[in-house]
């Protein structure tokens, strides 16, 4: 396996929240002790956490799951159980979270220390103590440990770089990289050679440094999906500056300004502002073809040669240039984007069935948390959906005497006294 991984599934747990305890208090010489019985611990949550030192999405190849811990129950003698600690999953800046279903972006972490909840641990229950009142002086119930929230997601990684070398298959890209940074990449004389994006530094004297990024040759037809394209297209997207690699010595393929235009075609149709950033152009192996045999319409900023090292310099003093350029324009991925906040209201749908489904983080953790076989549960539990405003909701929509509601897993009839 390639130790550079770009998309992968993740499923996220949430730790469940502890039980809530019953109890009594005990001791000598007082005959009515009163409820002592403490709260559960909440489960830990799942956090996702950009970190700069997380390379690519390795890590969930074969390992998706990601478990936050369970809280403790609560105990007599009004001790409350522990909270579990929140476990946070590092991974790399450039992160995008999309729901695994729908597609849909959820989150975007960019930037060191941007942080997005994955799945929120459960609730620790209440214990029989909470429920004192001047009506319940002995209350003989206590709420259950919510279970943590549990959802998969997709994610993907689109790669930060100063710099991001476009170009057809064998146009020089890898050879520059390895050329003016450390980066070691594949190289050989056929093409799609790079089947991973490479990263390397580029350092022009002790102050002067950049970052370059080989992205996989395009080829016409890439923004539709045809060779590597749609797969690495999106790492060019958030590139400041893009360095266009033409192949002078091109002989069975397209010419350097056909290359040029199908690039720039491909890169238009798949995001038409990737047109507007700063580039520069730039034809390939210098040392082969001579300025003299060059096609009359082909215009480029230099002519290079990665082996000679002709023109290299002044290539890389021109990136500079453009990337103080680029940065004087407030960038849109430098910000945390949390594109889908969660709702807290009391939602109700109509199901296929003609069932009416009740939707709300509070309403939902009401039914689950409570013993419904215990009848002082069940009175405590229908005064909390009334408290919420469940059954205003139902009426406006529409229910009727006797259809069928659903609030999580309890499904129950409606009545008009409830």
């Amino acid at each position: 396996m390639s130790n550079f991984v770009d998309e992968a599934n993740l499923c996220a747990r949430g730790g469940d929240g502890g039980a809530g305890c019953v109890s009594f208090r005990r001791e000598a010489h007082v005959p009515r002790g009163g409820p002592d019985g403490g709260d559960g611990g909440s489960g830990g949550s799942v956090w996702l956490e950009a970190d700069p030192n997380v390379a690519s999405l390795l890590g969930f190849a074969d390992h998706p799951h990601r478990i936050g811990q369970n809280g403790t129950n609560g105990k007599g003698s009004g001790k409350h159980g522990k909270t579990a600690p929140d476990l946070i999953v590092k991974v790399p800046e450039g992160t995008v979270v999309r729901h695994h279903t729908t597609g849909e972006i959820l989150a975007e972490l960019n930037r060191r220390g941007d942080r997005w909840l994955a799945a929120p641990g459960g609730q620790g229950g209440k214990g029989n103590a909470r429920f004192l009142s001047n009506t319940r002086r002995a209350p003989a119930f206590a709420e259950q440990g919510e279970h943590g929230h549990e959802q998969w997601f997709r994610l993907e990684l689109r790669l930060f770089a100063d710099v991001a070398l476009v170009g057809f298959p064998n146009a020089g890209k890898s050879t520059l990289i390895s050329r003016v940074s450390a980066a070691k990449p594949k190289i050989a004389d056929y093409p799609f050679t790079t089947l991973v994006p490479n990263l390397g530094v580029v350092r022009l004297d002790d102050v002067t440094e950049f970052v370059m990024a080989d992205i996989p040759g395009l080829i016409e037809g890439a923004s539709e999906g045809h060779g590597l394209g749609l797969q690495f297209l999106r790492h060019i997207e958030r590139a400041r500056v893009l360095l266009y690699l033409l192949d002078l010595t091109s002989v069975d393929g397209p010419g350097p300004a056909e290359q040029l235009r199908i690039l720039r075609k491909e890169l238009g149709n798949y995001e038409s502002d990737m047109l507007d950033r700063p580039s520069l152009v730039v034809g390939t192996k210098a040392d082969v073809l001579r300025p003299e045999d060059w096609s009359d319409e082909l215009d480029v900023d230099l002519a290079i040669s990665s082996v000679t090292g002709e023109s290299l310099q002044p290539m890389l003093w021109a990136l500079v240039d453009l990337i103080d350029v680029a940065e004087e324009t407030a960038d849109e991925y430098d910000r945390f984007v949390i594109h889908r906040p969660m709702s807290h209201t009391v939602t109700v749908v109509r199901e296929d069935d003609g069932a009416y489904r009740v939707l709300g983080r509070a309403v939902e953790r009401a039914v689950a948390l409570s013993d419904l076989t215990n009848w002082e549960a069940l009175n405590y539990a229908r005064d909390r959906l009334e408290h919420l405003g469940v059954n205003r909701s139902l009426r406006q929509a529409g229910i009727r005497q006797g259809d069928e509601v659903r609030i999580g897993t309890f499904v129950f009839d409606y009545q008009e006294d409830l």
